[in-house]
This record gives structure tokens, sequence and C-alpha cells, in this order.
């Protein structure tokens, strides 16, 4: 196997909100590093890496697509993320994988609500970033607005090292900070270019703008720190050193510009890719842990003769290849035939192929080392979050976090016929995508379906009958509550059988008490003195789960809850583990009735951005919906609502937000906390 240099490597996601420019700005990365040949436009549903006949329908991103080019001597693993909240997930486990990120700004909208939630995922798996300021041809167009916005909404020292020659119609390049020169477009494709002076009316301007470069990069550069007390000029190559080691270490973010679909200032975020963001070398282990001592932290080198392991980060159910997991490798290398161990399933698996992926195309590989992101067919047990590695050094890298859905709805076959092929296509939705769950009504016999929002559901019913051939009836979407207790309550569940022969017998006595923000849930084992044998604790934990699943209000299930084991007995021949198991049950049923249980909904968070003489019919409309209004603001020429509403009365909202407004308003709307429900409604909600 022909060694890979690491420091070549770059894996990068493009992470922004919808409609800033992500899938525009890859498809002239492809077409500038000499991937494809012709430009793909998403509003004409040509987009390389929108390939989904749903994404290319809506011209929106629903899945991250991965591709592969090459910049100069770089090699650059691209994925090109969602912007919409309901797929939030996506980013959330590319973030997990990925070595660096350009943040996609629209130079207009500024920091949107989805940028915060892609920003704030970044900086949870410490990504980072430069960030593209893109369409600075449109109308409104304000680089040093956006600049402003990063650093007070995302608390980001965003510093630029570009800036815009012209705007809007008149944006034509931009000045090059680092190197003072202007780069001006010649042709409309954007693949000539000249590098001239800068323009006498810009040379004060640029000249103030790099110095602040120097003076930013001072703080966290002893040498820049001397040269600039001193008043000496700073040489270029330290500018680029200290440019990258701050990037690198999130002190600091690039802020550059250009319009990706006017074909200007793409190849310069390339290069600042290259020259910024980090390889796999350059940052720090990544942190595992011994499968069979979890207390024993393990840290993985990107070293391509340590031993094998590997992420799998993403499950695809591919038509022509089946089923696809990819996969990034942290160390060591494999190769076509060699065998992978599941430390998270515990199961040996052959690797058959091994594929690089363009968006849908695929590109067979021999083998595959340490920095590479690939794609391995036929691996059965592999879920999302799975740990792939050397069984000879096994370990388990950091698992990823989902969050639960908020809005399920059921879907029936339309014939006896459809209903096996609605079971394997669920199956293979579920497995792609973690923040899909299925499951089915026991009292109704209904299968439900549940996600993170209308639109969600609604491509996965639509993929449902486009891929997998299934007519299916859906019902009205439903909201996902939940059941939570108000106060301290202490219980016994006693479980006792006599059948001639052996017994049953399961005594637990559970403290339950609510968490704070009613989240979560936690177990806690307080017994003492062996009243219960250690061996059947588990059992009794695995009954409450299992209620905890069915709560006793509404049949919701049941969160926000401390659960502690304070007592019980035991009998030396009668007991056993499903006696126990019973008995947790039971016990937990008993003490949800004392805790004052109550129901919980999910309010989202909502932004309205809408002009100033609909503002007024927007509040009221919230305000009708049992919304809460936080606050107001400007964004360009309109008014900002932030806002949070009742999920179960916000289904529809976009169309009367629509109409209300002439269509000129637009909304984003994301879970963000349970509240409770007010006696009246739950009282009708638990009539139904």
């Amino acid at each position: 196997m022909q060694k890979i240099d690491l420091t070549t490597i770059r894996n990068i996601g493009i992470a922004a909100h919808i409609d800033a420019g992500k899938t525009t700005t890859t498809e002239r990365i492809l077409f500038y590093t000499g991937r494809k040949h012709r430009l793909g436009e998403v509003h004409e549903g040509a987009a390389t890496m929108d390939w989904m006949e749903q994404e290319r329908e809506r011209g929106i991103t629903i899945t991250s697509a991965a591709t592969t080019c090459q910049w100069g001597n770089a090699f650059i693993n691209i994925i090109d993320t969602p912007g919409h909240v309901d797929f939030t997930v996506e980013v959330e486990r590319s973030m997990r994988v990925l070595d660096g990120a350009v943040s996609v700004f629209c130079a207009v909208g500024g920091v949107e609500p989805q940028s915060e939630t892609v920003w704030r995922q970044a900086d949870k798996y410490r990504v980072p970033r430069v960030a593209f300021i893109n369409k600075m041809d449109r109308v409104g167009a304000d680089f040093f607005s956006v600049v402003a916005q990063m650093k007070e909404r995302l608390g980001a020292r965003a510093v630029p090292i570009q800036i815009p020659i012209g705007v809007e119609d008149g944006f034509v390049g931009v000045v090059d900070l680092v190197n003072f020169k202007a780069i001006v477009y010649v042709d409309d494709l954007g693949q000539e270019f000249t590098k001239a002076d800068v323009p006498p009316q810009l040379v004060e301007e640029a000249k103030i703008a790099r110095d602040s470069i120097i003076e930013e990069l001072s703080d966290f550069d002893d040498d820049i720190m001397t040269l600039f007390l001193d008043g000496v000029d700073v040489p270029i190559p330290l500018i680029k050193k200290a440019i990258r080691r701050s990037t690198i270490s999130m002190d600091i973010v690039p802020v550059l510009c250009g319009s990706a679909f006017k074909n200007k200032g793409v190849q310069p975020l390339l290069d600042s890719v290259v020259d910024y963001l980090p390889s796999p070398l350059d940052l720090p282990p990544v942190r595992g842990e011994d499968p069979d001592d979890p207390e024993k932290e393990v840290y993985v080198t990107p070293d391509e003769d340590a031993p094998f392991s590997a992420l799998a980060f993403k499950i695809m159910v591919d038509p022509f290849v089946g089923r696809l997991a990819f996969c990034r490798i942290y160390s060591g290398s494999i190769s076509n035939g060699t065998a992978v161990y599941n430390s998270t399933t515990r199961k040996r698996e052959r690797v058959g192929r091994i594929l690089r992926m363009h968006a849908n195309k695929r590109e067979e590989m021999e083998s595959a080392s340490a920095g590479m992101i690939v794609a391995i067919p036929g691996l059965k047990q592999v879920r999302t979050g799975d740990t792939l590695c050397s069984e000879s050094t096994p370990l388990v890298l950091e698992n990823l976090v989902f969050p639960e859905p908020v809005i399920d709805l059921s879907v029936e076959p339309m014939s006896k016929a459809d209903q096996i092929k609605l079971a394997k296509g669920l199956e293979a939705l579920s497995e792609e995508d973690p923040t899909f769950r299925v499951s089915v009504n026991e009292e109704s016999g209904q299968t439900i379906i549940a996600g993170m929002g209308e639109l969600h559901l609604e491509i996965i019913v639509d993929r449902l009958r486009r891929e997998f051939n299934v007519e299916v009836k859906v019902g009205r979407p439903q909201v996902a509550y939940r059941e939570a207790i108000n106060s301290s309550a202490r219980a016994q569940g006693k479980f006792v059988r006599q059948s001639g022969g052996h017994g049953q017998y399961g005594d637990v006595v559970l403290e339950v008490e609510p968490l704070e923000g009613h989240i979560g849930y936690e177990w806690v084992d307080k017994t003492v003195g062996g009243v219960i044998p250690k061996h059947f604790i588990p059992a009794a934990q695995k009954g409450v789960e299992e209620a905890m699943n069915n709560g006793i209000l509404g049949g919701y299930p049941v969160i926000g809850v401390r659960v502690s084991i304070v007592d019980g007995s035991y009998h030396d021949v009668d007991s056993s583990e499903m006696a126990f198991r019973i008995a947790g049950s039971m016990a937990f049923k008993e003490v949800m009735r004392l805790a004052k249980p109550v129901l919980m909904e999910p309010f989202m968070s909502v932004e309205v951005v809408v002009p100033e003489e609909y503002m007024g019919d927007v509040i009221g409309d919230l305000s009708a919906r049992r919304g809460k209004v936080e606050g107001m603001g400007v964004r360009a020429n309109a008014r900002v609502v932030k806002a949070f509403a009742p999920l179960s009365e916000m289904f529809g909202y976009a169309t009367d937000l629509r109409s209300k407004s002439s269509g000129r308003a637009s909304y984003t709307m994301s879970f963000d906390h349970y509240e409770e429900v007010s006696h009246d409604i739950a009282d009708k909600l638990l009539k139904r």
C-alpha cells in the first residue's frame, strides 16, 4: 500500500443555515479542483452533492454527502451537511469525525438560527473553522455587519483576512490582506483572475484591516508581538504560520468572502482550507476507552502502523451496493479481505470492499489508512456510532448522542402485500437515521414513526414510496408528549407466585424524585447489607426502565426522574431475575401514582424574520398559539421575533405565516425544552 503523507489530508465539513449557499460552494470547489467539469446548480436540481430526488425537488440538502478532491498537493475530504434544523443529526455526526469546517454565512441574512446551532455543534467537538461570507453580490450584502454578528452572537474571535472589492452588483473580487494583493475576477466562470495592487480607494481600509490581523495574532504569538511593538513589518510566512496555529487552537476564526453562485472567492477559500485548517496530525489524540474496563482511557494517534481503529458515523442504504457504513479511520489501515472487530457489539466482520464516495458515486479502493473517510459495504452488524478496531487491541471510541424525536404520526400499508415492504423500509431508514424511531402502539396496533419535525417525517414517507415502493396511509402528526413527576415518593413492588415446584419471589422498594428541568433519567442503587443480591439489581432496573416507556397518565414515556432502589427482600429458592424485573416494574408504577405525575409537552424555539408592517400580526398569532415572545431584533431591513411555543399549536404554521405576511416572512423552529401542560389542556388530552 502506498503511504499517504498525513500532513496533506484535510477532512472538512461545509456547514451553515439553510440557503446560505453550502451546496453551491461545494459545487464550485469540485469544479475548480477538477473533480467535475460542469457547474451544477441547486435551483436547477443539478447539484452533484444533492443527489437524492427529494433534495433536487426541494432545493435543500437532506443527507450529508461525502466527496474527495485535490487542491495542489492536498487531498480534501468534504462533507456537505444539511442546513435545515430537522436534519441536524447529519451535522452532529459529521462534526464528530471532521478535523475542520468551513462555516458559510449569507452576507444579507448574517448569523441565522441554524448558523448558531451548527456553530455550537462544532464547538462541542472542538472543530477549528474558517468562515466564508457568501452572496456578496446580493442586494443588502454587508460583510462587516456579518463579522460583527459573528462576534456578538457566536462569541467568535472573527478575524477578516480578506475584505470585499465592491458590493452587490459591483462585487468583483477580494483584497487578500495577508499578501496585501487584490484578486479581481475576469471571466464569468471564475477561472481567470488577476492578482494586482490593492485599488487606491481601498488602500487605507486594507492597511487598517491588516494591522488588525497582526494585533489579534500578537496575543498568541510572541514573535509577532515583538515585531508589532517595535513597529517592524511582519513577514508573510510568519503571519500565515500564526494564523494556522491560532485557527487550529480555536483562538481565532479567519473570515473570507465571496459569491459562490457568481464564481468569485472560492479558490482563495481552498487555499485557506489547506493553509489554515488542520491535518489529522495537528489535532490531539482521540480518546477512547477499554471495552473491558470503561475507567481505563485509551488514546489513538493517526499512525498508519498502529493497530486499526475507526468510527462508523453513518449508515446508508445504497440502491446499487446495499448497506454502506461510512467510517473515519483514526489509526492503522485496512485492505480488502481483512477482518475487523466491532468492539461495541463484540462481533467480528470481514471487509469485502472499500469505497471512496463521491456523493452517490463510488470508487473502489484496495486499502485505506489513518486519516481517511471511506465507505465499507456489507457490514451486517454495524450501527451508527460503533467502533471498528483490531481484535488484538480492542477499544471503544466516544459514541454520538442524538436528540429525542418530538413529533410522530401513524403509517399503515395500503395493502397486505405492502406490509412486509413497509417493515423492511422502516428498518432500513431507522438504521440510517438515529433520530428516526419506529414503534407499534400496543392498544391500536398502529405503526408509529417519530422524528425531528414535519419535514423530516414528510421526507421519510416520500422515501418509503419511492425507494421501497410502499404505498402508505399517513395519520395526522401527533405531539410526542411525556410524563414527569412533581414530588418525591416511596413505594413497594412485591411479586409473589406459587405454582407447585419453584415459585417466583421479588420484592423492591423504590424512591423517586424529580430531576431539575425535567430532563433525563438516573438510576441509583442505595441498597445496603445485601437486602437484594447484587445480581438481581440490574433486573429490577430493567423492569423500571420498561415501565418508564408507558407512564400511568396517558401511556407516554416518563422523563426527568431519579429512581433509587432503597430496600427489598428475596427468597433463597424462589427469587429470579424475572421476578425482580416484574417487581421493579410494579414498584415504579405505584411510586409514580404517589409522586404527583404531570403531563409534559415539547416547546419549540421559534424565530420569525418578518417585514415590520406584518410584525403585529405575527406576534398576535404567536400569542394565540400559547407562544411566549422572548425578544425582538433587527436583521437587515426586517424584524426578528424570537419566541417559545408549544409544538401542538405549531402544525401548519408555515401556511398561516405565508398568508399573514403575503409570503414575505420566514421562520425556523427547533425543539428547546419540555414544559408542564396546563390542567385544562391535560384533561382534554387524557380524555381523548
